[in-house]
């Protein structure tokens, strides 16, 4: 008789262990580990889907005792590959907290095979629709990096590798010589990208070499889509997986070399339990993968690059674009002295006189609309004064309420109608939309044609790809968006970008907020000349002499992560100090508190810094009140034990409601 341990689908934290079940003789050749299966669970026997984490020839109980499992839900093929993600999950609740079942969802996000019909647009091979393969030569620097890794990989050298090369250097032919020499060993690829969007033009580069070998993944797809391509990769019918973090999970039979392209990038933190880090993530399944990490970045993240300045990562530079392309000139514009002379126009006179020359060339522009945390911060459009914290030294957020308050502390204060520092009733949050901007293009340019990339454009299935493909083939003059059209794309006719509000993550209530600027406009100031062209930028800016803008216009990152983390050290934040974000959720708003108490008074036992508890970000959603506090210490491991803690005292109350969830140094 055979038996199966099963981690239940159940979200109650007091359930979260295996039960041991039967195998019947008839499902014997077909539960393996990782199976999905259906089985009866409590007195009701009431029938509950689970996961196979471990299968044996012993019983732990009576055999009287056990329950048989009544069917097969799904059934994985490949056990090697199954292993290796189930025992990633452990070490994700271990790592991030919440239950095993939410962490085995996210590693294996398998469903029943939907049977579909192929459409000429479903089908990624034949995706005809290759591109000439042109011969790479790879220039000295490339060379260089590529000899030294193959060199690391053949000796054993298991250090993940950080490629910090400024935008247009040629990350990616760097990439495609490592996953070529790993999987001449017979070995597979995982190349993350951080954005959907990014999926056409990696695809296209991608097929051009490695052919029908070559796949991708992404929320946008189906079910049966999904399903399909895990099946290839477990029959080893593919070598190459490209998608957003959750491809990371794709159960190859021996995935020999992880890629993650624009490493730096917030999307790689997952926003829902577990919360997990990609890159620690990824880090952890090459090591037990056995499989080379490879990061890549214009604009490293700080934990990051701080990680190769101690050792523990291999770091390789580029520093020249490829084909001796210039980086772009970059031109920053005080939007105070823009008001000053009258100037009350999205565009300044500078974008405005550049924007006409480009068309008159029959060039080609990007506007980036900067709308990360849109909704947050209040300044003065005159002088600049933007409402800060006195304690934590992040701008205050603007409630409905008209109060101004900081997410991390809870301290509170009033709006006020006139700025503080200079009088000025130009004072308030920032108001502007992609709509508008295409609205105020179409007033002062006549005839121009536009294109318009962000949420509301792209939510149906391929409508990244027609709008990329669109502006790519020259049907549109400009190209309007998000900070999704700055993320790896490349236009060779786009010989200009303009930035149009670059404080809008400058002053977000977020400790990284000048981290998450400067990458965002050194990511789009690259998008210009990255051809035979040469590129201008424009920043519009009301706080010019910030660090993050005049580092970012520079294309200078050494100097900005010394400076940053030189602030960092200061304040106590991550990557010199480590924070674990605790939230209390409940539909009681004196409960969610309550779960923080306990929270509280565990953390008091050790020597760490408590701050809160106070609202989140988003005190409630959907009727269910959100609560938080910051822990911060210097020991990432203290932090881990605590929240061990925390979820043994959350078990050993009977009568617990509402639910806790934790996130490190997110």
């Amino acid at each position: 008789m055979s038996y199966a341990d099963i981690i239940i689908e159940t979200s109650h934290e007091k359930l979260d262990r295996p039960f041991q079940y039967r195998i019947p003789e008839e499902l014997k050749d077909t539960v393996s580990l990782g199976s999905l299966v259906r089985i009866p669970f409590g007195r009701g026997n009431k029938s509950i889907k689970g996961y196979v984490v471990n299968i044996s020839d012993t019983a732990q109980v009576d055999e009287d005792r056990l329950k048989d499992v009544k069917e097969v839900v799904y059934a994985d093929t490949s056990e090697k590959a199954v292993d290796n993600l189930i025992r990633l999950a452990s070490w994700m609740k271990e790592c991030y907290g919440g239950t095993l079942i939410n962490s085995l969802k996210c590693v294996l996000p398998v469903k029943a095979p939907v049977r579909i019909r192929k459409t000429k647009q479903d089908i990624d091979t034949g995706a005809e629709d290759y591109e000439k393969v042109k011969e790479i030569i790879l220039n000295p620097e490339q060379e260089r990096i590529v000899n030294a890794f193959k060199e690391g990989y053949e000796a054993g050298d298991i250090r993940p590798v950080l490629i910090q090369g400024v935008t247009g250097s040629g990350k990616t032919e760097v990439y495609m010589e490592m996953i070529d020499f790993v999987i001449r060993k017979n070995k597979q690829a995982i190349m993350l990208i951080p954005e959907i969007s990014l999926t056409y033009q990696t695809m296209r580069r991608f097929s051009a070499r490695f052919k029908d070998r070559v796949s991708y993944l992404h929320s946008g797809l189906s079910k049966g889509e999904k399903y399909d391509r895990f099946v290839k990769a477990q029959r080893g019918e593919i070598d190459i997986i490209i998608g957003p973090r959750s491809a990371l999970f794709t159960p190859f039979p021996d995935t020999g070399i992880i890629v993650m392209d624009e490493e730096h990038d917030a999307s790689y933190h997952s926003g829902q339990m577990p919360r997990y880090s990609t890159r620690q993530t990824a880090e952890e399944y090459a090591r037990i993968t056995g499989a080379a990490f490879v990061m890549g970045s214009a604009t490293p993240s700080l934990d990051a690059y701080y990680q190769a300045d101690i050792g523990n990562y291999r770091l390789f530079e580029l520093n020249n674009r490829v084909s001796d392309a210039k980086l772009p000139r970059v031109h920053i514009v005080d939007l105070r002295r823009e008001l000053e002379n009258g100037n009350r126009s999205i565009f300044s006179e500078k974008l405005k006189s550049l924007i006409a020359d480009r068309l008159h060339k029959k060039e080609q522009v990007m506007l980036f609309l900067n709308r990360r945390g849109y909704a947050g911060f209040v300044s003065c459009r005159k002088c600049g004064y933007v409402y800060k914290c006195p304690h934590c030294d992040v701008s205050l957020s603007h409630h409905r309420d008209g109060s101004l308050v900081c997410h991390y502390c809870g301290y509170t204060t009033k709006m006020v109608k006139n700025c503080p520092e200079c009088g000025s009733k130009y004072i308030g949050g920032m108001r502007a939309g992609t709509e508008q901007v295409v609205e105020k293009l179409h007033e002062e340019f006549k005839g121009v044609k536009t294109l318009r990339m962000d949420m509301d454009t792209t939510r149906k299935k391929g409508a990244y790809e027609k709008i990329i493909s669109a502006f790519a083939a020259g049907k549109a003059d400009i190209l309007v968006g998000t900070q999704m059209i700055v993320k790896g794309h490349d236009f060779a006719n786009v010989t200009l970008v303009g930035i149009l509000a670059a404080d809008m993550s400058l002053h977000i209530s977020d400790y990284r907020a000048g981290e998450r600027t400067f990458e965002l406009l050194t990511q789009a100031a690259g998008r210009a000349g990255r051809s035979d062209k040469e590129g201008e930028v424009v920043i519009q800016t009301y706080s010019p002499e910030n660090p993050a803008i005049t580092y970012a216009a520079a294309q200078d990152y050494k100097g900005f992560y010394l400076e940053e983390l030189s602030y960092r050290n200061l304040c106590g934040y991550p990557p010199l100090m480590h924070i674990m974000k605790v939230t209390g959720l409940s539909e009681n708003e004196d409960e969610a508190y309550g779960i923080l108490d306990d929270a509280i008074n565990i953390a008091k036992t050790h020597r760490v810094q408590v701050i809160g508890p106070a609202d989140d970000g988003l005190s409630r959603i959907n009727d269910i009140y959100r609560k938080c506090l910051l822990v911060k210490t210097d020991d990432h491991k203290e932090l881990i034990r605590i929240k061990d803690e925390i979820e043994e005292a959350r078990e050993r109350k009977k009568d617990t409601s509402g639910w806790i969830d934790f996130d490190f140094d997110g």
